[in-house]
């Protein structure tokens, strides 16, 4: 079985979901108008939205099967969400569903910023 490229695949999703969800800007006139506030909305946006992190509804998969199969090989990166997030291991791991989508939040993190500047530049 491969290892599941959870950055890979939260990049993805995120860079659809900003693409239709957030631009061209959302109502704002020009690329000069889109401020912090503005990539904090979308942000906040994305960490819950099921299509992105599976934060919403407690499953991104909505497959415990597919869930575990993803993080089955990404034990490391679940404890670096853990330990980044300063959370309960047990919390995370009451399913693997719930593992899954605490990795998700947690690459979300990390590629948020490079991939809402690619979006940016695409669209402008």
């Amino acid at each position: 079985m491969e290892r599941y490229d959870y950055e890979h695949e939260v990049r993805s999703d995120l860079k659809q979901w900003l693409k239709d969800e957030y631009f061209p800007y959302k109502g704002i006139e020009s690329a000069d108008d889109m401020t912090r506030r503005a990539r904090d909305y979308a942000y906040d946006d994305a960490f819950v939205e099921d299509a992105v992190t599976g934060n919403a509804s407690g499953s991104y998969f909505c497959n415990s099967w597919k869930a575990e199969e993803a993080v089955c090989h990404n034990l490391d990166l679940l404890r670096e969400a853990i330990e980044e997030f300063g959370g309960d291991i047990g919390k995370a791991m009451e399913s693997a569903e719930s593992a899954d989508v605490t990795i998700r939040c947690y690459i979300l993190g990390q590629v948020f910023d490079e991939v809402w500047n690619e979006v940016k530049e695409e669209m402008e």
